[in-house]
């Protein structure tokens, strides 16, 4: 038993906080994909356009959460991590109940398929970016790659409705599509670019390295705690 004065435990840092407006706006994104899958489900042209518009409240807040960020200072750790995830996570559910209700087909799922395999590539090269403290900021023509595909994706759900017939929607849907996919693969060639410089610059003395479990275990100069010693 130790006597005197004891020392108050220090506060584990947390990343749970109250949600800002941002967060709470990036958070919506995600909680609205569940919705919008299920209205794929929903035979008659009355989900086609609800689901289109939960969609498009979705797709602006995409940069609704950023604006209020930068305008009222509320940029979090949190909120640069779940942004980039809510994104991708709302891209990537739409375009596969495209393609499982066929309307996205034949070789439109071309562009679908550079779509996804970009935002792989990019989450890849952010995360060991990241681990080599390395920004790779997001261009201006990728924010315009994100609103074309985000409209494109758009009209693709309304597709061939009956109250819009007289209107190609499905057409723009498409040419949308090869669009945003053709500033995907130069983004995309961008960002690799970008990636790679940070990969040649940094030497590999310099990248964090996970320990080895022994080294972990036991630290130089201290014996390794036997059985008897952990058992209390």
């Amino acid at each position: 038993m130790v006597k005197g004065n004891k020392m108050a435990p220090a506060r584990r840092p947390t990343i749970l906080t109250m949600p800002t407006l941002p967060i709470a706006l990036t958070l919506s994104r995600i909680a609205a994909i569940p919705v919008i899958v299920m209205l794929f489900y929903v035979d008659g042209d009355g989900a086609r356009y609800f689901a289109c518009v939960i969609y498009t409240v979705a797709a602006v807040t995409d940069y609704l959460d950023g604006y209020f960020a930068r305008a009222w200072k509320q940029q979090s750790r949190l909120g640069r991590i779940f942004d980039p995830i809510a994104d991708k996570l709302l891209v990537a559910a739409t375009i596969l109940m495209l393609v499982a209700f066929q309307r996205i087909a034949g070789l439109l799922v071309l562009p679908a398929l550079v779509i996804l395999c970009r935002e792989i590539l990019v989450s890849g090269l952010r995360e060991f970016l990241a681990e080599v403290r390395a920004g790779l900021p997001v261009s201006r023509l990728a924010k315009w790659k994100t609103g074309i595909q985000m409209t494109a994706l758009g009209f693709l759900i309304v597709g061939d409705a009956q109250l819009t017939a007289f209107l190609p929607v499905t057409w723009i849907g498409q040419i949308g599509l090869w669009l945003a996919a053709g500033l995907t693969l130069y983004t995309g060639y961008d960002y690799l670019s970008t990636g790679l410089h940070h990969m040649q610059a940094e030497p590999p003395a310099a990248w964090p390295a996970v320990p080895p479990k022994a080294a972990r275990a036991e630290t130089p100069g201290t014996a390794a705690p036997s059985a008897a010693r952990r058992v209390v």
